[in-house]
């Protein structure tokens, strides 16, 4: 199957594009123009919409990952303004260059986030919970609004909300090496609040679920079987690293340093479970937490 993958670049997309190839699929990455000649790739301008449709022609599945980093820095308004941008409107002009295509892809896997579902304490969450309040709910909202319109256009749409990311390198884990790794790392504010995660294979391997199954269609949480609290997560990478975690954060630094971030992502309690893909028979390589974070420390 030939397949277009936006922001391939990352971290995603650096582990999905080996197994798509691997698995017999050809990778076309959308980069922005001039393509490199000789290459496979479709030059795509998101802030455009214009895209190479003669390179593109014949793509069967498109994996749309690109977007700003949510934790590269504070939130002002203009950095706001810079995340919708790069997750909206570049997906609305994605899907409106797949419609183009003749023939149109079969499929589009999109990623969103479990920011979806805002701070919901205790709460357990799967696929059919509404959505919750604040910046980076209403963001992923929109976002898989976005996407979602490539069904009408006949193209199979698939929403995978990721969790946080296991991989040693990037993403957040491989932000916490570094403090964990010299002994002062330890728990967010309370650490009651649960934590949704994904070793980075899962990931890929849900990706190419929802590629290859043409059962999978609609939001899909990209995440292992158990969430855990931060405080036991802390616990974990703890032990994992054989250092001490006895340097709790408060809140107050935590807002401080962060601002409104720090609400929304590090105190924000996530209980997100997998429920669509349990049932779709997806077999996980990481369902504890401890060989996840271990097999992600060798990455790094």
């Amino acid at each position: 199957m030939k397949i277009l993958i936006s922001g391939s670049s990352g971290l995603v997309g650096n582990a999905l594009y080996p197994a798509l190839t691997g698995a017999g699929h050809v990778v076309f990455p959308l980069v922005r123009p001039p393509r490199v000649a000789g290459e496979k790739q479709v030059a795509w301008n998101p802030k455009t919409g214009e895209m190479d449709l003669d390179a593109a022609a014949g793509a069967e599945g498109v994996v749309n990952l690109a977007g700003a980093s949510i934790a590269g820095s504070r939130w002002s308004e203009e950095r706001k303004r810079e995340l919708r941008a790069s997750r909206i409107d570049s997906t609305h002009a994605l899907v409106d260059a797949m419609a183009k295509l003749d023939p149109r892809p079969r499929v589009l896997v999109s990623a969103s986030a479990v920011g979806y579902y805002g701070n919901r304490g205790d709460e357990r969450l799967d696929e059919d919970s509404a959505p919750g309040e604040g910046f980076l709910a209403k963001l992923a909202a929109d976002w898989e609004a976005e996407a979602l319109r490539a069904e009408t256009f006949g193209i199979r749409t698939v929403v995978l909300r990721f969790g946080v990311i296991l991989s040693g390198k990037g993403g957040a884990l491989a932000q916490m090496l570094g403090p964990f790794r010299l002994g002062v790392g330890g728990r967010l504010g309370s650490g009651k609040q649960w934590m949704a995660w994904v070793a980075i294979a899962d990931l890929v391997g849900m990706i190419r679920a929802a590629i290859e199954n043409e059962e999978w269609r609609g939001a899909y949480n990209c995440v292992a079987p158990e969430a855990v609290r931060n405080s036991e997560f802390t616990k974990a990478l703890g032990r994992v690293l054989h250092r001490p975690t006895i340097f709790p954060v408060p809140p107050v630094a935590l807002r401080t340093v962060f601002g409104e971030m720090a609400d929304d992502m590090l105190l924000a309690s996530q209980r997100v479970e997998p429920k669509r893909a349990v049932r779709a028979g997806y077999s996980y390589a990481y369902r504890g937490l401890e060989p996840a974070l271990r097999e992600a420390i060798t990455e790094s």
